[in-house]
């Protein structure tokens, strides 16, 4: 449990920092290992994306993509949800071990919070790369913030 603990805070200082950075059009982004012991197929990581106009322009949508690097084991496989407003949209990542994210997936909703997670569907460590952006109407990348809530 402690491990987790310091998992946990690890990836929180890493997402919010990767979330604050500032005049980098896409730079939201985390590479981190979901269930490092490995032996939780419940294990989900749940954080808060707000999207706000920084200047760019009103947020229309966030998106999102995941990328599973670890080797393919079968009936093991990594999802981000998006979740705003009582709707949803998500994206798995098919084909882990290979360089290619998951689809986007995008939920229209305008400024404000959204909330982000990660699931597997079996046991298994999970090395996975994250991606997350706030855009406008005009696909224009706009102020996005990120807290994380959950990691286990």
């Amino acid at each position: 449990m402690q491990l987790r603990k310091q998992i946990h805070n690890l990836l929180l200082a890493v997402l919010t920092t990767a979330g604050l950075q500032a005049g980098s059009a896409f730079a939201h982004g985390v590479s981190e290992v979901m269930d490092v012991q490995g032996d939780d197929a419940a294990f989900t990581a749940l954080a808060r994306v707000t999207c706000f106009n920084d200047g760019n322009g009103e947020a229309a949508y966030l998106m999102s993509r995941i990328r599973d690097k670890s080797p393919a084991i079968p009936g093991l496989l990594v999802t981000v949800h998006i979740l705003k407003g009582g709707r949803a949209i998500n994206a798995t990542d098919t084909s882990p071990g290979d360089a290619d994210y998951s689809v986007w997936a995008a939920l229209p909703g305008g400024n404000g919070v959204y909330l982000l997670m990660l699931t597997k569907t079996a046991a298994g460590a999970r090395a996975f790369d994250l991606e997350w952006h706030c855009m406008t109407a005009d696909n224009v990348h706009t102020g996005t913030d990120i807290l994380v809530d959950q990691y286990d």
